[in-house]
């Protein structure tokens, strides 16, 4: 079933369509018509630009086309009225029953209202975290373990066929310095300068011994690679299972070690020199990413024979490609800034389409407050605060939310003591609360045998301006998605969900929903229930897109 809003949207573009088949209009019937709410209803239930956008190509001033298109709307069995605003703004009212009706499109849909198609049969590899495994996730990982994790629902909601995937750096200077850290440690010997401190390589040490009986009796290279890898093994598994905790969960753990293994390093290399853009200077090879807009040319192969991280980097992108992904994403710490203009360029240099084919996102950074003063330091880790420590000291639900609610590329702080607080001011607490009193009414209507059978729902019943105001957010959740989707932004639907919080309290406050004292149950009432239902639904849905519960009691 279609929202009013899917249905206005054909209505005009069927206005527009009528008015050029009867030579009142020039131009062509446009792809898609962009509505609003306006602020003040007196100015109608949406209103559309459309005219303005047409007057152009029409050869007429935006009102006389909004006059037109007005003439042809007027009639239409679910409007009520249609006014010209301004400029040429047509505001339009919609009939209250139609609207309403809203209400059985998302008890129809459940748990798929708010789904699209515009991505459907696209293919998109999402990329994130993708940490060393060399010791614990830590609040930038968090930031992206939550947005990633969103993002990958928000995308498979617009209809895309999305693999999280995450890029384990398991090869280079790092993990020596892991595995020498864990061996010093084991031994009783200090930790090699610029090794890896904290409490949690003496566990891994501990954990390496007890697993590998006798390793402490290998020597030389074969003893240190024993206890880099076993270490390796265990590290990872911490990480895998910390984000399994926190609700985020992975397709695919890429090695990067797998890419030289296998040969793939080589085999980029010969596409890219087979598209024009490799060169050699003096023994090294290069990649000549200026012809794309990078800044410089970037080295893949040095002077000596060794390899460069980049050279891994496009081996990986092409990888990626040859694995059928349509659109690959990245997302990359604060640190990652130059990386864009070179993954681009190197998308281009493999004869994609870097408008397209590439995406690169980068996340600022976070800081933790707690009793008026910053967190730095970590029990484990020994330097930030660890994903499982600020889960520990927030939830899961109020960690997944903060950081998914502020857009990646600004900087945020998140104040625990807020965290912990059961008020309005926490905006987790407030719109789970939403959820949580909806349940608690329907549970109140059951008891008092009230039907919530659609059969029973007679949408004319809803003509309230709060209940209008109510499906009115309501029926913005599909667009919420797709432009959350469309712009890599899932922090759009908590946004929508505050709002919707907001607007479901105004409208129980205004609205009696249950019966009080002897009075009978109405049709009323039945149909207030049932926006209830719908609005808890939705609730639903867009805490689910974020991967938070909706819990029925708080």
């Amino acid at each position: 079933m279609s929202s009013h809003i899917e249905i206005l949207e054909r209505e005009i573009k069927a206005a527009i369509g009528r008015s050029i088949d009867a030579g009142t209009l020039n131009g062509q019937t446009p792809d898609t018509i962009k509505l609003e709410r306006p602020k003040d209803r007196d100015h109608g239930d949406y209103a559309t630009s459309i005219a303005l956008q047409l007057a152009k190509t029409a050869g007429k001033n935006p009102r006389e086309v909004a006059q037109i298109i007005a003439e042809q709307l007027n009639g239409v069995a679910d409007i009520s009225k249609v006014e010209i605003a301004g400029p040429g703004f047509i505001n339009i009212t919609l009939n209250r029953a139609s609207q309403a009706a809203l209400v059985q499109t998302i008890l129809a849909a459940k748990s798929d209202y708010g789904k699209g198609t515009a991505l459907a049969g696209v293919k998109i590899n999402l990329e994130f975290i993708s940490a060393n495994p060399t010791g614990p996730l830590h609040l930038g990982h968090t930031r992206w373990a939550a947005v990633g994790d969103a993002l990958g629902r928000v995308l498979t909601a617009a209809g895309a066929q999305v693999t999280r995937e995450f890029y384990i750096n398991d090869r280079g200077n790092q993990m020596d310095l892991f595995g020498q850290s864990v061996e010093a440690v084991a031994l009783g010997n200090a930790v090699p300068e610029n090794g890896y401190q904290g409490e949690y390589i003496k566990d891994l040490a501990q954990e390496v011994v007890a697993e590998n009986v006798g390793i402490k009796n290998l020597s030389g290279d074969e003893r240190f690679i024993a206890f880099r890898e076993a270490a390796y093994t265990l590290q990872l598994k911490d990480q895998q299972r910390v984000l399994d905790t926190f609700n985020t969960h992975f397709d695919v753990w890429f090695s990067e070690r797998s890419l030289h293994d296998q040969g793939a390093v080589e085999h980029g290399m010969e596409k890219l020199r087979a598209q024009g853009h490799v060169f050699e200077v003096d023994g090294a090879v290069w990649l000549r990413t200026t012809d794309f807009g990078d800044d410089k040319d970037r080295v893949m192969t040095k002077s000596d024979g060794s390899l460069t991280y980049f050279a891994s980097d496009t081996a990986y992108y092409i990888n990626k490609r040859e694995r059928g992904f349509d659109i690959c994403i990245y997302m990359l710490g604060a640190d990652h800034h130059g990386y864009i203009g070179r993954l681009k360029a190197t998308a281009a240099c493999a004869g994609d389409n870097p408008e397209y084919n590439i995406h690169v996102l980068i996340g600022q950074l976070v800081k933790i407050m707690e009793g008026g003063e910053e967190v730095k330091l970590s029990k484990r880790a020994g330097t930030i605060i660890t994903l499982e420590e600020l889960v520990e000291k927030v939830g899961v639900d109020a960690a997944r939310y903060t950081l998914i609610r502020y857009p990646v590329d600004t900087p945020m702080v998140m104040d625990i003591d807020v965290l912990k607080r059961n008020t309005n001011e926490n905006p987790v607490y407030y719109v789970q609360y939403a959820h949580a009193r909806i349940a608690a009414v329907l549970r109140n209507a059951e008891e008092l045998g009230a039907s919530l059978d659609l059969k029973e729902f007679d949408p004319a019943q809803l003509v309230h301006d709060r209940e209008n105001e109510l499906l009115g957010a309501l029926a913005e959740f599909p667009r919420v998605v797709a432009s959350a989707a469309e712009f890599r932004e899932p922090h759009r639907i908590a946004r929508y969900l505050e709002e919707l919080a907001g607007t479901y309290h105004g409208f129980y406050n205004d609205c009696r929903v249950l019966p009080m004292g002897d009075e009978k149950l109405s049709a009323l009432h039945t149909a207030r229930l049932l926006l209830c239902t719908a609005t808890k639904q939705v609730v639903h849905n867009g805490l689910d897109l974020l991967g938070v519960s909706a819990p029925e009691r708080m």
